[in-house]
């Protein structure tokens, strides 16, 4: 299975010019935690950035400046690791460990942001293959058990 299959492909994204104010009303809004921060190439958004509630509380909150004024840009974490849509799921769940990750974009050949896949998307996917697997031995020991009547 491809990360690109469950990965959320509708992404709350802002450019790197929009205050942190405007950035936490979004969260807000669409009930997320992150958001991703792109830049427009070409007609295209390219992710650059992501901006956690996290960020803000230790960059901002914490320091006691204005929202207002300073920007995405500012205090996003640049050091962004995006995925393909095409790269398979455990190799995805391996990229996010080795990276010490929570959130990752996924982008498509272009690099441009199609989606993304957090931790818990991750974990809902593999609570439901897991359940899956043990619907198999319930089954299998209910046919065993039908057989030898």
């Amino acid at each position: 299975m491809a990360i690109g299959d469950v990965c959320n492909r509708e992404v709350v994204f802002v450019n790197r010019e929009v205050t942190v104010h405007a950035a936490c009303k979004l969260m807000r809004h669409y009930h997320v935690g992150s958001l991703v921060v792109v830049d427009e190439v070409d007609g295209k958004r390219v992710p650059v950035g992501i901006l956690t509630d996290r960020d803000i509380v230790v960059e901002i909150s914490a320091m006691d400046l204005d929202a207002k004024i300073i920007t995405a840009g500012d205090i996003m974490s640049s050091d962004l690791v995006t995925a393909p849509e095409s790269l398979g799921l455990s190799e995805a769940i391996e990229l996010m460990r080795f990276r010490g990750i929570r959130r990752m974009p996924i982008v498509n050949d272009e690099n441009r942001l199609v989606g993304i896949v957090t931790i818990d998307d991750l974990l809902a996917v593999l609570a439901e293959e897991l359940s899956s697997i043990a619907h198999v031995v319930s089954r299998e020991h209910m046919r065993e058990g039908r057989a030898r009547k």
